[in-house]
């Protein structure tokens, strides 16, 4: 009966309940409000689903040394976690994009291209404002990142620069990427007035099928020879829109833009989801990260939009571009740019967006990508 008693008590304290403490709670439940955002009110699914039962996986409270946990070494999890740690998920993440893209609204009208570079002031923005409040330069390039809407950037960059702070920006990043119709539409209403918002532009023109077979090519010259740091997402990037647009590597193509990139999403959210666990993620720079990502996100969307506005004054009558679509310089493809479309429609029934709106969008994915590269040069 005592040997009973005695493993009965041993067994107990193996359990998550005799682990247990506030913190580990707390955790659980903003993981259930990832899953109820996520599945009830449809905000990016596909990112909060996974994100949001991993930071419930990562924090049942666990007895030390069971080897399960994302820190352990050896584990599962931190087998699964290194492709986070290492930086080997995001550039797989950005093959599967660039096999999605259609850069036609960007090559049929490439001045779109400098409103994704403004849109990236954000970035630079939020790693100022991260300095001032005394993180190392190396974290707040790493916490920066998050101003370009760019969860497998932010991975990348942050595996590189800022390790410890992974899990907080991760997080950060993609929490922002799923409040995009929410953070955008009251900036952009508040930047422009309502004869701005009814801006007709131009039908973009036909590109041709050499010209798409030949801008991954050109594009990612041009961009390695300036950030050659970069090469690992740019590089991706542009082969992915490459066996796209090839026409001869269909196969290839959709394995990218198909089963790959879903394989590595549902990867990378449940091991970030578990790198959230509660002792190394509830630190006041966790709440810091959180400010910081927030105004990196909305600095990003005043430049877009303010740009536009500024190119406009160069720009002859009828020729001008609508600023609604200035915020889809940020790199949330496509959601920004849906962003964009809604809010013109609600000003003209008749005026749409998306097409035009896409040519930042697009050319935010590469600026965020190079912006990382520029920022890994100077901070490694």
């Amino acid at each position: 009966m005592e040997n009973i008693i005695q493993n009965l008590g041993q067994f107990w304290e193996y359990t998550g309940f005799a682990n247990a403490n506030y913190q580990y709670i707390l955790m659980i439940a903003i993981g259930l409000g990832f899953l109820y955002l996520g599945i009830k009110k449809e905000w990016e699914p596909m990112l909060l689903v996974p994100i949001g039962f991993g930071i419930i996986i990562g924090n049942i409270p666990l007895f030390p040394g069971l080897q399960v946990g994302v820190y352990e070494e050896g584990s599962v999890l931190n087998i699964l976690y290194q492709g986070v740690r290492q930086g080997f998920y995001p550039p797989l993440i950005f093959m599967g994009i660039g096999a999605m893209t259609d850069f036609s609204a960007l090559i049929s009208n490439p001045k779109l291209l400098l409103i994704g570079a403004a849109a990236q002031l954000g970035i630079f923005g939020a790693y100022a404002l991260a300095l001032l409040i005394g993180f190392t330069p190396a974290e707040a390039g790493a916490i920066g990142i998050i101003g370009g809407a760019d969860g497998p950037t932010a991975i990348f960059l942050s595996s590189r620069l800022a390790p410890d702070l992974m899990g907080a920006i991760a997080v950060s990043a993609y929490s922002y990427m799923a409040l995009v119709p929410v953070i955008q539409p009251p900036i952009m209403r508040l930047l422009t007035t309502k004869k701005e918002r009814v801006i007709r532009m131009k039908p973009p023109r036909t590109v041709s099928p050499t010209e798409k077979k030949i801008f991954p090519i050109i594009g990612f010259l041009c961009t390695a020879f300036i950030v050659p740091s970069g090469i690992p997402l740019l590089g991706m990037l542009f082969f992915g829109n490459l066996i796209k647009e090839s026409g001869v590597t269909r196969r290839l193509a959709n394995t990218a833009s198909g089963p790959l990139i879903d394989i590595v999403t549902i990867l990378i959210g449940i091991t970030v989801g578990c790198s959230t666990q509660a002792d190394k993620f509830l630190q006041l720079k966790s709440v810091e990260i959180f400010g910081l990502g927030a105004l990196s996100f909305m600095i990003a969307t005043c430049g877009g939009v303010l740009f536009v506005k500024f190119f406009n004054l160069f720009l002859k009558e009828g020729n001008k571009i609508n600023p609604l679509i200035g915020n889809a310089g940020v790199s949330a493809v496509p959601d920004s740019a849906r962003v964009s479309n809604i809010e013109g429609l609600k000003y003209d029934p008749k005026n749409y967006l998306l097409m035009h709106a896409m040519g930042p969008n697009v050319a935010g994915v590469i600026g965020s990508a190079v912006a990382a590269g520029i920022l890994l040069g100077f901070l490694s």
